[in-house]
């Protein structure tokens, strides 16, 4: 008899699916479902593409947003910075050359380019996606298998809708139990990374799962996916599941209607098989998951918020230089607690943690005080704004905006 056959990951049956052609150098030619632009790697790549004499190959299936360069304190154009108004100028010219959708910044869909793709069910389970930055892992939280790439590739993508690259070794990380109270995604993530190491994902894809990862709502898979680049992971993603759809039910560029019922029913089917075998499992217990806080510069260099901050002796050889290096850069000293260490500034928003639900958050603990003197605060917020779901997009007015000051990269800023 033959060898019975095994189960699949959701990561193994998407590269399967879009795999053009196997390339001499090992490599596989991935066909790309949705590419995203931003005003910070495009400029080249469609410069490269008119020096070759080539367009976009499917413009109907590439979207782009101003993201990194806005300013924080004044929209109004031309902006104060002369290179942030020409880039966003050359987005608008190259958009407009190519017929891509671009989401400008009176659109009301323009924001940071991770979570747009989300919010407006552009992001769906099974794509291929790619974005010209790290965190386009963000997109797994859907089901998705995305990837940051680099200016040459967003030329390849825009010019061939493929993407050369190597496939991934799978590791399974579960996490099971129930948070306690105060401890949220990017606390598991940072845990994970603590353990793991920012070197430990190096040639593997992250698929997030166990109890507590299916009881998080998507912004925190969003989350946990988006930091998978920190932990070495080229990709991170979670299978979809019921969550996945209320999510996406009703967004604009979501399936409606009859496509979709069949939409869910071929989603589900991408999800991992219960006989998939992966390259590495690694579990964690959610209830051993503190509040946890970086002491240094890298993610990995993470601490309990009720921890101190380690004596060099006891971290391997390897990673003491960094580690004196982060001590030098951050005044601390070994062995020192880090729960009492004053807060300077606290900004409240980034492509990790500034959704809606983050920022409500916030103003449930700020509600009733006021920041501290002497204490710079400034939040921001992901996205303009679409304004088809008020109960999603509502405007977090509330005790999260007084006495804050600050602004943001992608969206209008609380200022006091």
């Amino acid at each position: 008899m033959g060898r019975e056959r095994m189960g699949k990951t959701l990561y193994e049956k998407v590269w399967e699916a879009h795999e053009v052609r196997k390339l001499r150098n090992g490599q596989s030619q991935l066909f790309i479902d949705l590419h995203l632009l931003h005003e910070v790697t495009s400029p080249q790549a469609f410069g490269m593409l008119r020096d070759l004499g080539l367009r976009v190959r499917y413009p109907h299936r590439t979207f782009a947003t101003v993201d990194h360069i806005v300013p924080t304190h004044d929209r109004t154009e031309p902006f104060q910075d002369p290179l942030a108004q020409s880039m966003l100028e050359a987005l608008r010219q190259n958009t407009r050359e190519h017929g891509i959708t671009f989401f400008d910044l009176g659109s009301g869909n323009q924001g940071i380019v991770h979570v747009i793709g989300p919010q407006l069910g552009l992001t769906q389970p099974g794509m291929t996606i790619a974005c010209g930055d790290s965190h386009t892992s963000t997109h797994g939280a859907f089901g998705a298998v995305a990837f940051g790439i680099g200016t040459s590739q967003v030329r390849d993508v825009l010019a061939t809708q493929t993407l050369a690259a190597q496939k991934l070794k799978v590791r399974r990380i579960n996490v099971e139990g129930r948070l306690a109270p105060g401890v949220y995604a990017k606390d598991v993530i940072l845990h994970i990374i603590r353990h793991l190491g920012v070197k430990g994902g190096l040639g593997y894809a992250y698929e997030y799962g166990g109890s507590a990862v299916e009881a998080m709502d998507m912004e925190s898979r969003m989350t946990l996916c988006n930091m998978s680049i920190e932990g070495g992971a080229r990709i991170g993603y979670v299978n979809p599941d019921e969550t996945t759809f209320q999510y996406l039910e009703g967004r604009p560029y979501a399936p409606k209607g009859p496509e979709w019922e069949e939409a869910k029913r071929r989603w589900l089917a991408l999800r991992s098989d219960p006989d998939a075998p992966y390259d590495d499992v690694v579990t964690f217990r959610a209830e051993e998951i503190a509040p946890t806080v970086t002491w240094g510069i890298t993610p990995g260099q993470a601490i309990p918020i009720d921890g101190r901050i380690p004596f060099l002796e006891e971290l391997p050889e390897e990673e003491r230089p960094v580690a004196e290096e982060a001590l030098a850069y951050m005044g601390f000293r070994p062995g020192q607690p880090i729960k009492g260490v004053p807060v300077q500034v606290a900004f409240i928003g980034s492509c990790t943690n500034a959704r809606l639900s983050d920022l409500r958050e916030v103003a449930r603990h700020l509600k009733g005080h006021k920041v501290k003197k002497g204490v710079r605060a400034w939040w921001c917020r992901a996205r303009s704004g679409w304004r088809g779901r008020p109960r999603r997009r509502a405007s977090p007015r509330s005790s999260a905006r007084r006495g804050l000051n600050g602004g943001c990269r992608a969206a209008p800023c609380a200022w006091p």
